[in-house]
């Protein structure tokens, strides 16, 4: 491909990642343009784009899915490009033909490649041609459950229903016996068909307690390949992630050759460009298998970021430019620990509900070594139709140790006042000795996760935490109370009012 210089790019996405997305463009000196639904009209990502145009109604299917309305509006805009972010039609290859066939750079893979791994089904029969080892399961979608019950019979209870075009946890159930069978399928192909529009689903045998392992890759348009380290992202809830943190405690340095290797040669088989997460899972016994490949940003980029000090979003755009990385393997170095914890709305005691609401006080940790990822202000408001997410708090320290000691005090000190949000979730998983000294799995949370693990102030305790933050909202004031975390700390462990 010819180089082009890209002055203008189209963010086909909300929330968090379209701020992330535009800091980048801004120091780039690139214009930017928002996408905003009914309910995002006031959004802080539609405030600091350049320019926002509105898009739909608050469904995703009639806003942020609705792939003839963005290209009209990025036509409309006179974009050079549009980056699709993580969710909604980043790993769609119907969008990428129909942008590329308006003229239009798609900041990711070509429409080939995601055809190929983003398609779970067709990148477990890549990786296994590459002799990387895959796990048991279907290399075809399933479509009926006499078919699924006859696979099922020859590798065994539990398996794992799984989407084949997306991620993140949609379309995905564990099941145990043929009695959860055609309610589970009917489940997974009803979610994954509204979450990415293909209700293809594929089946794998589940591998108890094992460690999700990660490799973060460029590949530029001249076949030039790097790896940028891996990622543990271990802790999770429903299949979808917590915690993550860079290096992972469980591997030693000859398994992360391995499995390193492993993702580079699958990326390599497929003529992947662009950004993109090679995903495996580790087994007790510490053999890795390939579980998918997320051909796009993932959410957790920063902790790759933080101990490489590569702008992956930076690094997409040139790639799609058409320029050569610049950079080989043997010049990146990666240096000390990184952890993320994903802040939503949502209450762990009530099976992680959704929180909805106005966010009437934010007050962010600040100090050296962290980054805030976030796409709300105070004032701002979480609404019921995407997904929960409030902020993502990155710490960075030479060693782990520094490292949980920087995030532990971090979330101590995030108060955040109108919704109910899992900081003391997040606060109890970093200080939870288990994951201290690095033994988890997938179920941490379903074995150890309790709601007596918070503690519960008396009622005068709450009563006089709601009043001072009451005055706070009321008057506007920011006076130096959140640089004293003790107080709010220990009001917003509450389990009877989180934040309310």
């Amino acid at each position: 491909m010819k180089n082009k210089n890209i002055q203008k790019i189209l963010i086909a996405n909300r929330g968090e990642i379209a701020v992330r997305i535009i800091k980048t463009c801004r120091e780039m000196g690139i214009k930017t343009v928002a996408i905003y639904s009914d309910v995002d009209k006031n959004a802080t990502f539609a405030r600091y784009a350049d320019e926002a145009f509105y898009v739909g109604s608050a469904s995703a299917k009639e806003s942020y899915l609705h792939q003839e309305k963005i290209i009209e509006i990025s036509k409309k805009a006179k974009v050079d490009a549009i980056h699709p972010g993580y969710g909604f039609l980043s790993e769609n290859p119907s969008f990428v033909r129909e942008v590329e066939k308006n003229h239009i750079i798609f900041i990711g893979p070509g429409e080939e490649s995601i055809q190929k791994l983003g398609n779970k089904i067709i990148a477990r029969k890549i990786a296994k041609s590459a002799g990387v080892p895959i796990v048991p399961g279907t290399m075809e979608p399933i479509n009926s459950v006499d078919r699924a019950q006859s696979i099922i019979a020859s590798i065994g209870y539990p398996v794992l229903l799984k989407a084949a075009g997306g991620g993140g946890g949609k379309g995905m159930r564990v099941i145990n016996s043929d009695s959860e069978l055609a309610s589970g399928l009917r489940t997974c192909q009803n979610e994954a068909l509204l979450a990415f529009g293909d209700d293809r689903i594929f089946i794998e045998k589940y591998i108890s307690n094992p460690r999700h392992i990660e490799v973060q890759i460029l590949a530029d348009q001249h076949g030039n390949i790097v790896h940028l380290g891996e990622r543990e992202c271990s802790i999770q809830r429903r299949h979808q992630k917590i915690v993550e943190e860079s290096p992972s405690i469980a591997i030693n340095q000859k398994l992360r050759d391995d499995i390193t290797e492993a993702a580079v040669e699958v990326v390599k088989r497929g003529n992947y460009t662009n950004a993109g997460t090679v995903e495996f899972i580790l087994d007790t016994d510490n053999n890795f298998y390939f579980l998918e490949m997320n051909t796009r940003l993932q959410v957790e980029h920063p902790v790759t970021e933080m101990r490489s000090g590569i702008d992956l979003v930076r690094q997409q755009i040139l790639i799609a430019e058409g320029k050569e990385l610049p950079f080989s393997q043997k010049d990146i170095s990666l240096h000390g620990h990184a952890i993320e914890a994903r802040i939503c709305a949502e209450d762990p005691l009530n099976n992680f509900f959704p929180s909805t609401g106005t966010l009437r006080f934010i007050n962010s940790p600040r100090g050296m070594g962290l980054r805030e990822d976030t796409g709300v202000e105070q004032g701002d408001q979480i609404t019921p139709y995407y997904d929960p997410m409030i902020s993502k708090l990155i710490a960075w320290g030479a060693t782990r140790d520094e490292c949980l000691g920087k995030m532990s005090l971090a979330l101590k000190m995030y108060q955040i006042y109108g919704v109910r949000n899992n900081l003391p979730l997040c606060s109890w998983i970093i200080d939870h000795p288990k994951f201290r000294e690095g033994v988890y799995h997938t179920h941490f949370l379903q074995e150890y996760f309790s709601s007596e693990e918070f503690n519960i102030p008396g009622k005068e305790l709450l009563k006089a935490g709601a009043a001072v933050v009451g005055h706070i909202v009321t008057t506007g004031s920011k006076k130096r109370i959140g640089s004293r975390p003790t107080f709010f700390s220990q009001w917003r462990n509450s389990k009877s009012e989180y934040y309310r």
